[in-house]
């Protein structure tokens, strides 16, 4: 990048005199141009250096106020004006009224031709532009072989450090250091305290396409954070991160950094393929597995041994935990968002729940955006850190994980009884009127067949199958109702029943001849001590 300031400090433009404050010459010069019109910043590209000799303000001085005006509106980097041929010098009220504007005026000599002038610019312009834009296709050669040759990401950006000799760090879209460049190897304080500055200055820096702030350093002193954002990922993306981005040495340009951050994507999103890949197959492997447990008269299989690259080990418990994701509505419909926040999600518990669980293993479940967590060893706390995980992942992005839980098995050919369990808590878990995180899945028995019938049903089935032992008040139905069931649980045994009940076994025979007598009908029948058996467990007080 050039300035005016640079400019004169070239020795052959030395005869050029800067007649406004200096602090105001700072600006970018991208082009020369050469005029006398009054309008011509409406024809100038930004960044324009404009030489003119004034021939139209030779009679009133004070009308440059205006072109001064539009050049600024124009971000326009100053304004040179050759003097002795129409004006003989540039009066102080142009002067002052520049310095007011902090707009830079530059006095050329009669003895420089501007066509001469303009050429020698451009041409310092130009052959600095095209080493830096040669430089930035050999930093693109450069990484490109790198990731042709499958280099990691952290050597990558160890040796892009290395070439701008300045700290380098790649955040990922969970705002967590990624890898670093080898500066702050030799620093008291690691990459993640200056990410944790940067958070605080401008939190919201890792949507942002670029861009620039100061934050402080272990002294407390500010310095300058650039950053750019590297975009396997629309939604979220990574970002690379150059500290002190004022001292990269010359010939690198911005352009160069743009070029490194290109080639960062591309090795970034192979390596999401390459994974993606090894996921589909994943996913087919759980697939067939659940599939073939699920079906009747299956003979058993080696699961550990064909699963065995997938994560599967031999354990004494297997239990499975269906999880989704929960998306933000504004973005619910949009399906990039979705498949990114899913991607996202099994990425996070992939890192997390490795540190916490033993012999762990995930899933993608097919044609969904749903995962499955394979949990081979039995955990107390589970339920505790998958809630902290989710926790931990909804404070940084806002993404919400949802867990449905199946039962423990202690045999591997169970999985499919566990996910089908597991997905089953998860698809119950939705329609509470407030959801949690955590769902276990909940053995139901018998009187889940009936929760869809009303009450007036229900009690109509007890009263129509038991009769008086329905809903009985007298002590001695009370008696025989009791009796009843623990002769139906006992299998109909006499000498169990009446063992329980503390009786004699011929007091057991009379009072269920009591009631058949009730019931009209024979309780040894299969399909009548079925519907007395329903009838009982629907009919007691705690479920009613």
């Amino acid at each position: 990048m050039r300035t005016i300031l640079d400019l004169l400090q070239i020795p052959r433009f030395s005869d050029l005199i800067l007649l406004t404050n200096p602090d105001y010459a700072n600006l970018q010069v991208d082009s020369i141009e050469i005029s006398e019109t009054p309008d011509i910043s409406f024809y100038i590209p930004e960044k324009t250096f404009l030489l003119t000799t004034a021939m139209i303000y030779r009679e009133d001085q004070s009308k440059i106020f205006e072109l001064i005006d539009s050049l600024q509106e124009k971000n326009a980097a100053g304004l040179g004006i050759k003097v002795g041929r129409f004006i003989d010098e540039i009066e102080q009220q142009v002067i002052d009224y520049a310095n007011e504007k902090q707009f830079p005026i530059v006095q050329i000599p009669i003895s420089i031709p501007l066509g001469s002038l303009l050429h020698q610019m451009l041409n310092l312009l130009w052959d600095k532009q095209t080493e830096q834009l040669n430089y930035a296709l050999d930093i693109q050669r450069r990484f490109s072989n790198m990731l042709v040759n499958d280099v990691s990401i952290a050597r990558f950006i160890s040796d892009f450090g290395r070439l701008i000799n300045t700290p380098v760090i790649l955040v990922d879209p969970y705002q967590r250091v990624h890898a670093a460049s080898k500066h702050f190897s030799k620093t008291t304080k690691p990459a993640e305290y200056y990410i944790d500055q940067l958070k605080l200055e401008d939190p919201n820096f890792v949507n942002k396409k670029e861009g620039s702030t100061l934050i402080k350093d272990l002294d407390q002193k500010t310095f300058l954070v650039s950053y750019f954002s590297v975009e396997p990922n629309h939604y979220f993306p990574h970002s690379l991160v150059i500290l002190n981005p004022e001292k990269i040495p010359y010939p690198v340009s911005n352009f160069a950094l743009e070029q490194a951050a290109l080639v960062l994507s591309f090795m970034l999103y192979k390596n999401q393929k390459i994974q993606e890949s090894y996921d589909v197959l994943k996913t087919d492997f759980l697939t067939r597995m659940i599939e073939i447990q699920q079906a009747p008269n299956q003979e058993p299989r080696d699961w550990l041994d064909s699963g065995a690259t997938y994560g599967l080990v031999k354990a004494r418990h297997y239990r499975v935990v269906y999880v989704a994701c929960q998306q933000k509505e504004q973005h619910y419909s949009k399906i990039r968002y979705q498949e990114e926040v899913s991607e996202l999600g099994f990425k996070w518990l992939i890192d997390k729940l490795e540190h916490h669980i033993k012999d762990v293993t995930l899933f993608k479940v097919k044609d969904t955006a749903h995962y499955v967590i394979l949990v081979q060893h039995k955990q107390e706390n589970l339920e505790n850190i998958l809630t902290a995980v989710a926790t931990d992942l909804f404070d940084r992005l806002e993404i919400q994980l949802r867990f449905g839980i199946g039962t423990i098995y202690d045999a591997i050919d169970d999985i499919a009884k566990s996910y089908i369990e597991a997905k089953t808590a998860f698809e119950e878990m939705q329609l509470l009127s407030t959801v949690p995180l955590t769902y276990q899945y909940q053995q139901k028995g018998m009187r889940s067949l009936f929760e869809k019938m009303g009450p007036s049903d229900i009690t109509y089935f007890c009263e129509i199958t038991l009769k008086d032992l329905a809903y009985p008040k007298e002590d001695s139905l009370i008696e025989l109702r009791k009796t009843l069931k623990y002769y139906l649980d006992f299998h109909c045994e006499i000498a169990r029943t009446a063992k329980a009940l503390f009786v004699h076994r011929n007091t057991i025979k009379y009072r269920i001849d009591q009631c058949n007598e009730i019931i009209g009908k024979n309780i040894h029948d299969s399909g009548v001590s079925l519907d007395l058996r329903l009838a009982l467990e629907l009919s007691e007080e705690d479920n009613l």
